[in-house]
């Protein structure tokens, strides 16, 4: 594991590895042990996309292992002003240890870690959303002690989250089901990979996805960069591509209701459940600091 670009690059063990990992560094941090496992390292976090918990959770991680995080948003680089990739990862490699990139193109991330001599970690592409699955994971497995026999389901488009989501949770075993409207379906690359899966499955039908569902998972109708499509997708999305107590009351009794945030309540899950299951919500939230900490180790440590 050199880089983290995206989920379908990742073995099983792993993901395991990672998930293992941010056990142990949550648990150590929660008991006031302090290390410094990425003392006199440095991250470069370049920004193209904004985000809270992303910034926040990548320079706190930094900070508590001992290390340093430069934020970089597309106005500071000449990457913003037309200086190619390439030259941009050639460049940061001999200041950097590191770099953390949140942006549109999956391309961008490939052509960093293929031009650059240091990790690379994708904090979000309009392709794959590695970081928060790896959160997603962990809150999974602290809350069911084990992925087996487990059952995960998504509401909703299927946008980054949805190909992660779905490519993250086959691999450590569960049953996946989606529901997206036609039209709106994962990456035909993540659709190809779950076909060698006979328990993956695709439909329309929101309530067919969730029945005796373990895991209830959704996200946004519209993604950042899509506010254009905004009001069509609500048309196509409304009434029933929503996480509410309908759809809850079909899945297991101890489902749990996850969601990668900022959340439009009211949309795509209705404050009642939302509310219901906030911890569950907040603890994933959370998660994304141990999950990427565990990353920045894994990458960084040298």
């Amino acid at each position: 594991m050199k880089h983290l670009m995206k989920m379908l690059d990742l073995s099983p063990e792993e993901i395991l590895e990672i998930l293992d990992l941010a056990d142990k560094l949550k648990f150590e941090i929660k008991n006031g042990i302090r290390h410094k496992i990425l003392s006199g390292k440095t991250l470069g976090m370049i920004f193209q996309k904004s985000s809270t918990r992303t910034r926040v959770s990548f320079e706190t991680g930094m900070y508590q292992l001992g290390g340093h995080a430069l934020f970089l948003s597309s106005n500071d680089l000449q990457i913003g002003r037309g200086e190619s990739t390439k030259d941009t990862a050639r460049v940061l490699s001999r200041y950097l240890d590191g770099v953390m990139i949140r942006t549109f193109d999956q391309e961008e991330v490939e052509t960093l870690a293929s031009f650059g001599n240091i990790p690379i970690i994708n904090g979000l592409t309009d392709f794959a959303h590695p970081c928060q699955v790896l959160a997603d994971l962990q809150t999974i497995r602290e809350y069911k002690r084990s992925f087996d026999g487990l059952k995960f389901c998504y509401i909703g488009d299927g946008n980054n989250m949805a190909n992660s989501l779905a490519v993250g949770a086959l691999k450590v075993g569960m049953e996946v089901a989606l529901a997206c409207p036609k039209g709106y379906e994962p990456d035909q690359k993540v659709l190809e990979f779950a076909s060698n899966y006979p328990c993956f499955n695709l439909t329309t039908e929101p309530l067919e996805a969730a029945k005796d569902a373990d895991i209830v998972y959704t996200d946004v109708w519209s993604s950042m960069g899509q506010e254009d499509e905004a009001n069509e997708r609500k048309k196509i999305f409304s009434g029933k591509y929503q996480v509410n107590k309908e759809l809850m009351d079909i899945a297991h009794a101890d489902a749990m209701v996850l969601h990668c945030l900022p959340a439009h309540r009211g949309e795509e899950i209705t404050n009642e459940v939302l509310e219901q299951h906030a911890n569950e919500i907040f603890d994933e939230a959370e998660n994304r600091l141990h999950a990427q900490k565990a990353v920045m180790v894994k990458l960084m440590k040298g």
